[in-house]
């Protein structure tokens, strides 16, 4: 199975509107932590996640989380 690319070994915390949004999970995006495409051609697929509130996410940065999008510390183990 392929290995995503790790963006930053910590969050990103990122204030966020309501809406739909799509977290990165490749790791490649120039736009992290959202899609911009990178993983294109790839086996990876972006992750849909909704914002019901305004407030602040923090989405996992390492692309290894259980719980993505968001962060749940795994990064201190890589």
């Amino acid at each position: 199975m392929a290995e995503p690319t790790i963006a930053r070994k910590r969050p990103f915390a990122v204030v966020l509107e309501p809406g739909t949004y799509h977290w990165c999970a490749c790791g490649d995006s120039k736009n992290q932590p959202f899609c911009d495409g990178a993983h294109q051609g790839t086996a990876f697929s972006p992750e849909a996640f909704e914002m019901k509130v305004a407030g602040t996410a923090r989405l996992c940065g390492c692309k290894h989380s259980i719980d993505a999008p968001y962060c749940d510390g795994t990064h201190t183990e890589l």
